[in-house]
């Protein structure tokens, strides 16, 4: 169980031979879940934030998308995991060139990345909030704030907080992108941009890693309102290629266990979720997928 880098591993391929050690430690002979079960070993793709999945200071690959996903791949005989970190905007495109097999990422299901690839059964909810300094001086709370304050608004490359800002009417001239959790934190901080817009639980995190800096978490809030006036908030799941059925079939078997069990609980409590963050039972992917009715 070890990180590497997308450098490393082309590296590596290089050195054994090229598509043979891309594959991991066997043959690309068979699906991928045939491949981990002969291997013990699956390939999982991060994009190296907190809380979700990152390496740690003794580099074990840790965060609550490694964690839970370890927990349902040794149900169906996968021991151990590979961790590849690319970019977090580069995560699907790895995915469907073969890089690694699921997305263990927190990655929030939309109907866009829903055309791309396939998701999992709902891992979690995660509210949005806003990096902001103290005090608030611009009154943020929800991206309708943002447009209506005129101000930037600070978003990850690619991310699914991106989509929302725009779909709320924020100008895309007023939407900026980087490239990292700690890169857009210390946007904030520097004064580049005067809010930033993330789950709230990735924004507590950082916050906490950074003691004493002048800034503050708003509270959590849905990413919009629907038509019918519920709350519709970002779900994190699981990405696979839309040919891996059997495999996404296996997971979301180990998934519901977890969830109904209450030993997901246990796994991603140290990384800030709780009770709040589980998904309703009757809300599923496809639903999500066509369109994401609220809650």
């Amino acid at each position: 169980m070890h990180l590497v880098s997308r450098r490393s591993l082309l590296a590596g391929a290089a050195a054994l031979g090229g598509a043979a050690a891309l594959a991991g430690c066997g043959s690309r002979a068979g699906s991928a879940l045939e491949r981990m079960r002969a291997d013990g070993v699956a390939r999982i793709g991060i994009a190296g934030e907190r809380p979700y999945g990152f390496s740690a200071t003794d580099g074990t690959v840790t965060g609550e998308a490694p964690e839970v996903a370890r927990a349902v791949l040794a149900g169906f005989g996968v021991g151990g995991i590979e961790a590849i970190q690319v970019p977090f905007a580069g995560l699907l495109d790895a995915l469907l060139d073969e890089q690694f097999d699921i997305v263990a990422a927190g990655t929030t299901i939309t109907p866009t990345r829903c055309a791309r690839v396939a998701f999992s059964r709902p891992d979690f909810l995660a509210p949005l909030a806003f990096l902001v300094p103290a005090g608030n001086p611009n009154g943020i709370r929800t991206f309708d704030g943002v447009r209506r304050a005129g101000i930037t608004v600070g978003v990850l490359t690619g991310s699914a907080e991106q989509e929302f800002a725009l779909a709320a009417g924020v100008p895309p001239e007023a939407v900026r992108t980087y490239e990292g959790q700690s890169t857009l934190f210390r946007a904030v901080a520097n004064g580049e941009v005067p809010a930033a817009a993330l789950t709230r639980i990735s924004l507590l995190d950082e916050l906490s890693r950074n003691p004493g800096t002048p800034l503050q978490v708003t509270p959590g809030v849905a990413a919009r309102v629907d038509a019918d006036g519920r709350r519709v908030f970002p779900v994190g799941a699981f990405a696979f290629r839309p040919a891996d059925t059997d495999l996404r079939t296996a997971f979301d078997a180990g998934l519901a266990d977890l969830h109904s069990s209450g030993r997901w609980l246990d796994l991603v409590r140290p990384f800030g979720f709780d009770a709040e963050n589980l998904p309703p039972t009757d809300l599923t992917t496809e639903a999500i997928c066509a369109g994401q009715p609220g809650l």
